[in-house]
Parts: structure tokens; C-alpha cells; sequence
């Protein structure tokens, strides 16, 4: 579990590429306290490590992360945003995280207000259902408000903090970032949604039809 708060900007220092999977190494300045089998998000995306050395560290990507991810899209010397799996008893500092992207959504603008930079992101059609305004959404593993909500999806507005402690600012028009939504949303439509087993008269008029 994570709360999208980034703890470091990570440096990719080499990609192995399988048939469909990627094996990646990462530099950072947070390792101090990783194990081999210890979980970090990179761009939200919850990885294993598997080996350490120095200040680097190596996970395994499965095809199904990369086709889910922006992570494929990477090269040698690509930053990535960083986060430990959260410990007990840790101040909750974002939101719920579980570090399983749904998919991608693209920059579509971006613009300066003031002290904060607005970031518009097209999100994809089968996910604007989660987006609710003033609720949280997780962008390359950043927790974030929807401060609005689009045709295409929704803005978030970034403080000078995020900005500097993140990659979210490097990125332009057009870049990709990996999207996962809010889990207590997810879980609350799993728990009404009717199926074929439960729909019945009973539930219809429950529902108010």
C-alpha cells in the first residue's frame, strides 16, 4: 500500500528487454532501509525489488504492467517517481494507493496560474466514471485533488512542492502518465453493482426503478 506521496525522483540506469517484459534497474537515495523483496512504486506502479547494489536497485515488469504503464516508453536516463510501501503506523499523508495502474491517460495542456501550474490529462473513456470532483486520483504515483472536471477528463492543479519533488512538471503536451484511480470508488461499484445472479424485482425497486 501506498499514499502517492513521492519520496524520491529515481534515475533508469538499464533496461532489459525480454520478449514482452522488461527488466529495469533504478537509481536512488532511498534504498537505505530496502530488502530484496521489498515493494516500490515507480511512476505508481508497485514493483518487487530483486536485487540491490549500491544505490540501485533492480524489479521485474510483466508484460501486463508494461501494456497498463507508461513504463515501456521509457529510456536509459528517464526519471521515474519514487515511493516505499507504507509502514504502519506512518502519518497518511495522500490517499489510498495501490499501486495497480488502470491505464494511461495523456497531457492535453497545461497553463500557470499564479503560483500554481494547472495539468490537464485526457483520461480514458472507461475510467471517467471514477473522476469526481474535489475527489483523489494517483498521476505517474502522485496523490492528487480533481480540482476539475473536463470533456476529456479532469485538471489538477500542481503547488511549487509537487513541482519540484516530482517529474510530473518535466513532462509536455502529448506525454503520457499512469492513471489509477481512487480503490474506495472501485470497491462501493462492486458492491452495488447488481449482477445476473442478484438482479431480481427486489433489487430493481431497492435501486429505484
Amino acid at each position: 500500500m501506498f499514499t502517492g506521496i513521492i519520496q524520491d525522483v529515481g534515475t533508469i540506469t538499464s533496461i532489459k528487454k525480454g520478449k514482452k517484459s522488461q527488466q529495469i534497474t533504478i537509481e536512488s537515495s532511498i534504498l537505505d532501509d530496502v530488502s530484496i523483496g521489498d515493494s516500490i512504486a515507480a511512476n505508481g506502479l508497485c514493483l518487487t525489488v530483486t536485487t540491490l547494489k549500491d544505490n540501485t536497485y533492480t524489479v521485474d515488469v510483466m508484460a501486463e504492467s508494461l501494456r497498463r504503464s507508461n513504463l515501456g516508453s521509457l529510456d536509459i536516463g528517464s526519471k521515474v517517481n519514487l515511493e516505499k510501501a507504507m509502514s504502519m503506523g506512518e502519518r497518511f499523508g495522500g490517499h489510498m494507493v495501490s499501486g495497480h495502474i488502470d491505464d494511461v491517460g495523456v497531457i492535453s495542456k497545461t497553463f500557470i496560474e499564479d503560483n500554481a501550474t494547472w495539468v490537464d490529462i485526457d483520461v480514458p473513456e472507461h475510467l471517467k466514471k471514477y473522476c469526481i470532483l474535489k475527489g483523489s486520483i494517483a498521476i505517474d504515483g502522485i496523490s492528487l485533488t480533481i480540482s476539475r472536471l473536463t470533456s476529456k477528463g479532469v485538471s489538477v492543479s500542481i503547488i511549487p512542492h509537487t513541482k519540484d519533488q516530482t517529474t510530473l512538471l518535466n513532462k509536455t503536451v502529448g506525454d503520457q502518465v499512469n492513471l489509477e484511480m481512487d480503490m474506495m470508488i472501485k470497491y462501493v461499484e462492486k458492491l452495488l453493482k447488481p449482477t445476473k445472479e442478484n438482479l431480481t424485482k427486489e433489487t430493481l425497486k431497492d435501486y429505484g426503478y
